[in-house]
């Protein structure tokens, strides 16, 4: 398992978030024991080919380096683990958007201009919204573009804390990077007293240390993605 790469974010608190620190190899290896005893029953590898063979490589760098190839294979596998909810993770052209399933066709995420990052996103918002939500558009959610006002903002980072939490535990399981976003560039206030880089990463310690409270269709990705980063099938 290669080193995590290190991004720091500074609360109102001054204190220092690092989140590549929330999933050392020990982590990750420990997390993932600890979610194959939640789950089984899952004894289907749909990383795997008909041969045994690993076919998504989320550690190999060439494929890091390469965001159309690392973005293909999240679909397929997505596609794969979750295709008996009817449901397909798909690129979309515009702004990311949720289709609900509709009479004979699969509920579609559909995740900004092909981005790898917004995948892992839209993905965490569909593992958060129960099954009453999966069945509205954009899971119901309200959403205020950029240049939100104060409270606009603090409600849009209270909804955003669990997703980004887990977008931040698929994200390091690739060995990206993660980066929080508050998603208000042309903000007309100071959005730096904001402790929502914070928030996420207690929230991601708490799924970690409680991986039981990780939402089931969450479990089921986060066990494949770190089987497949720390080499175990």
């Amino acid at each position: 398992m290669t080193s995590l790469i290190a991004t720091n974010f500074i609360t109102k608190n001054k204190t220092t978030v690092t989140f590549s620190e929330l999933l050392t190899s020990n982590d990750a290896s420990k997390l993932l024991a600890e979610l194959n005893d939640l789950l089984p029953n899952k004894s289907h590898k749909p990383y795997l080919d008909s041969s045994g063979n690993k076919v998504f490589y989320f550690n190999d760098l060439k494929l890091l380096a390469d965001e159309h190839k690392a973005t293909e294979a999240l679909i397929t596998l997505f596609n794969r683990l979750f295709a008996d909810q009817q449901v397909q993770l798909v690129r979309g052209e515009h702004e990311p958007e949720y289709f609900p399933a509709d009479n004979d066709n699969p509920a579609r995420i559909e995740f900004a201009h092909g981005f790898f990052a917004s995948a892992l996103h839209e993905i965490s918002h569909w593992c958060i919204a129960g099954k009453a939500r999966r069945q509205l558009s954009d899971f119901g959610y309200w959403y205020a573009a950029d240049g939100r006002n104060e409270a606009q903002q603090r409600a849009f980072e209270r909804v955003e804390i669990k997703p980004q939490a887990l977008e931040c535990l698929f994200t390091l399981a690739c060995n990206r990077p993660f980066q929080v976003s508050q998603d208000n560039l042309f903000a007309d206030f100071d959005t730096s007293d904001s402790s929502f880089a914070y928030d996420v990463y207690e929230q991601a310690k708490t799924y970690i240390a409680n991986p039981q409270s990780l939402p089931r269709d969450a479990q089921n990705l986060l066990t494949a993605l770190l089987r497949l980063f720390i080499g175990n099938n």
